[in-house]
């Protein structure tokens, strides 16, 4: 009995083994190179996270490293950029791990965007932007042609621009035009947690922006919402308060890095088409009579 006993459980533990194998080979390296790109710039994860609102920086932190995410977005004008005795949001951020987007948040014309993105070029941040300039102090819409001179000039000076835009296609190809290197187009209003609005203008874009990523920016409120946005196939998608807001921050981060992928995957897997009348999971044909 015992040889027997013996002879099972080796035999378990090859199957187990092998069963191992058969897992990683078709599931973790479907994805390994599907990396976000931008301006040449290769990032392991498609979501992008950001600084405000966190209860202490230590969560922020926390929630940073459990979202999985290289890339975070800092505000220029709300950061302490001069004074090294205070403590700063800079502090906890890991440079060797997280990627410094600097952004323009309340910036309402072009010229203060400008000023804003080369200041943050000046004191070491990056020569990478994500430019916001803000047309309505309610709403924080987009102002579309202060974006685009923004860009334009931005572009000029050598900075790889990022543009938080609005889901309109025109501006989308007028930014793209003047040099912008992603289109971030918005899924409801800043802060707002509302989701995705308008999916029909999202997979307009998809379908006919294709020389540069789009990046989901804005509006998202919880996991669902992230799938959703991926599933139409963005780019990646760039949120803040949905985490920061939420009960559990970290929860919530990890949440948010599963959501991103499982939409990513869903989008290359392709859904299934949706259909009126119901369509039998077993098929008819050779059913005993």
């Amino acid at each position: 009995m015992p040889a027997i006993l013996a002879a099972h459980s080796h035999g378990s533990k090859v199957y187990t083994a092998a069963l191992r194998v058969l897992q990683s080979c078709f599931t973790e390296p479907i994805l390994v190179s599907d990396q976000l790109v931008i301006a040449g710039r290769a990032f392991s994860s498609r979501l992008i996270v950001g600084t405000g609102k966190y209860r202490s920086f230590p969560e922020m932190a926390r929630a940073h490293a459990a979202s999985g995410a290289d890339m975070v977005t800092v505000a220029v004008r709300r950061v302490n950029l001069t004074d090294k005795s205070k403590e700063s949001l800079l502090d906890y951020i890991p440079r060797d791990k997280m990627f410094i987007l600097p952004n323009t948040a309340a910036c309402y014309t072009a010229d203060e965007a400008i000023r804003t993105a080369r200041l943050g070029r000046e004191v070491g941040l990056s020569n990478w932007v994500k430019l916001e300039v803000i047309g309505d102090q309610q709403t924080l819409y987009p102002d579309t042609e202060q974006l685009i001179e923004a860009t334009r000039v931005l572009v000029k000076e050598g900075f790889v621009v990022l543009p938080y835009t609005n889901d309109d296609l025109i501006a989308a190809r007028k930014l793209i035009d003047a040099g912008a290197s992603a289109i971030m187009p918005l899924a409801a209003p800043i802060g707002s947690g509302l989701g995705v609005q308008n999916p029909a203008a999202l997979r307009i874009l998809r379908e006919r922006i294709t020389e540069v990523p789009m990046i989901v920016d804005a509006g998202v409120g919880t996991a669902s919402d992230a799938a959703v946005a991926m599933e139409l196939g963005a780019d990646g998608i760039l949120m803040n308060t949905a985490i920061a807001e939420a009960a559990d921050a970290v929860l919530m981060a990890e949440a948010m890095r599963d959501a991103t992928l499982a939409g990513r995957k869903a989008f290359l897997a392709g859904r299934m088409p949706k259909r009126r009348y119901a369509s039998a999971s077993s098929p008819l044909t050779g059913v005993v009579r």
